[in-house]
């Protein structure tokens, strides 16, 4: 009797012990996405060759490394500046997936309502900070033994169109056409962390794509966030791959009224809609 009830009483502890040991289980947490929006803003601007620049890319290197990532540093000159892309890559399988988003800051908030402040630079929550924040969420979130090969890019000059000269998407078509292979799927994400989000198809991506992440989207309970109806053509990060014949979708909600302006700020930006992309991805990627 006594034996018995000491192995009922170890089965007990082991399995308690294991219970508080485990790993939690992972998922995709929009306030831990948030804090990266908000550690982003910290560094100040973050446009090519301010002091913020380079030591977001000095962090993004460490962070992605932290997470199991490979992580480098794609370094290229475009236009006489240096362009400096941050690219992790993590398994192997049937699949080749690409999401990526820009991180640079746009130097001038030349569509601030004030004239006065339009020489000052973009603080970036939304436009930069947002989407770098998903996809450091999903590099820490996402099971390593997937059957897929996931990069994770992170494009530079991306935002500095039309100043001094400048193009726009700068980074990723330097990126892409670097490329060796085709990889099966793009996902741009740019601009998804308004508070009040709507992300409407975009008229330039690929269909397929499209319709698989907003069904992805409908079934996990977003579709307020990704209504059907498309809206924009946009000119972002995913036009060096359509261009290239890669299937690529740009994920943005383009009707945010801070754009380019002083007032882009971190409480503009939603965890729950940091949520609602991340986990959409999340899902789309781990449940194929």
């Amino acid at each position: 009797m006594l034996i018995a009830l000491a192995a009922v009483v170890l089965t007990g502890l082991l399995g308690w012990l294991y219970l508080r040991n485990r790993p939690a289980a992972l998922h995709f947490d929009g306030q831990r996405a948030y804090q990266h929006v908000e550690t982003q803003l910290a560094f100040g601007p973050r446009t090519p060759g301010a002091p913020g620049h380079a030591a977001l890319v000095d962090w993004l290197v460490s962070t992605l490394t932290e997470s199991g990532w490979n992580a480098r540093v794609q370094e290229t000159t475009v236009q006489g500046r240096p362009v400096r892309n941050v690219v992790a890559q993590r398994g192997s399988g049937s699949r080749w997936i690409i999401l990526g988003a820009h991180f640079d800051t746009r130097e001038f908030a030349d569509q601030d309502p004030d004239p006065s402040q339009r020489s000052q630079p973009v603080p970036g929550a939304n436009d930069g900070a947002s989407g770098v924040a998903v996809l450091l969420e999903l590099a820490r979130s996402l099971p390593a033994d997937l059957d897929a090969e996931i990069w994770l890019a992170f494009f530079d000059a991306e935002d500095q169109g039309e100043i001094q000269g400048q193009n726009w998407i700068v980074g990723s078509e330097y990126f892409s056409s670097q490329l060796k292979g085709r990889p099966d799927a793009v996902v741009i994400v740019d601009m998804i962390g308004d508070a009040d989000l709507n992300i409407h198809p975009e008229r330039n991506s690929d269909p397929t794509l499209t319709e698989q992440i907003w069904e992805q989207a409908a079934r996990l309970g977003y579709a307020s966030q990704f209504p059907l109806d498309p809206k924009h053509r946009m000119i972002d990060d995913h036009i060096p791959f359509i261009r290239r014949e890669i299937p690529a979708v740009d994920l943005i909600d383009f009707d945010y009224p801070y754009w380019h302006t002083l007032a882009d700020t971190a409480d503009k930006v939603s965890s729950d809609s940091l949520q609602a992309v991340g986990d959409t991805l999340w899902h789309w990627i781990t449940d194929d």
